[in-house]
């Protein structure tokens, strides 16, 4: 089966290492927060001004004071820090974070990422995404790979206006792990239980290259 929201993100919590420091965007890429390996030391940065974010709160750790940029009421690990905005974005431009976890609406096969806009409806301004996919050390994308009309989101070209351009290093969906490969196109390195390669060509518009090997997807 398809894997579910916590799923992807569960997978992507694999991609962690120890003494990382790591920005979660909005969308999935928060539920992150919730797996990370026991004994893995990992700074999660929220670009608000925050170092040390913790798991979810639970309904008696709600503190409405403490949020992530999302506005989701978040927890504090022991030895966390609060800081201005200013020296957050210190931090991201000064290439200090390690893994920058993103939410798309599409990503293109070069590695192109549209995840702030879609004309035609009001948004107040791309937020922090233009400074994480600039400076990011890597970038992996938790996403959906089809919207709800049943269309791919994994392009040859991205329809949306990009956020960055050739940053995406990796993307994680409900079907599959997919590598960006230098010369383009998405190379499925794991899928899904279940999920067939036919599945995965259908909703799959940009290039795909199935690697030798593609093992199931184990959470």
């Amino acid at each position: 089966m398809p894997l579910d929201r916590n799923g992807i993100a569960k997978r992507i919590a694999q991609e962690l290492r120890d003494g990382y420091y790591v920005n979660l965007g909005i969308g999935i890429p928060t539920l992150v927060a919730n797996y990370i390996p026991e004994g893995m030391n990992v700074v999660l940065q929220s670009e608000n001004g925050l170092l040390g974010i913790g798991p979810f709160p639970t309904e008696d750790e709600v503190d409405p004071d403490l949020i992530n940029a999302g506005k989701q009421t978040i927890t504090m690990i022991p030895g966390a820090s609060l800081f201005s905005s200013a020296d957050s974005f210190a931090m991201i431009r000064g290439e200090h974070i390690d893994l920058t976890i993103l939410g798309a609406m599409e990503v293109s096969e070069n590695g192109d990422i549209a995840n702030w806009k879609i004309p035609g409806k009001m948004v107040k301004g791309m937020g922090g995404a233009m400074d994480l996919v600039a400076a990011a050390k890597n970038i992996i994308v938790a996403m959906q790979q089809v919207n709800k009309a049943g269309e791919s989101k994994l392009l040859p070209k991205c329809t949306l206006p990009l956020t960055g351009v050739r940053c995406v290093k990796k993307v994680v969906t409900e079907l599959g792990v997919y590598e960006i490969l230098p010369e383009g196109g998405f190379k499925l390195v794991e899928k899904a239980p279940d999920v067939t390669i036919d599945d995965i060509k259908k909703a799959t518009a940009g290039k795909l290259v199935i690697a030798d090997e593609v093992k199931d997807i184990v959470i």
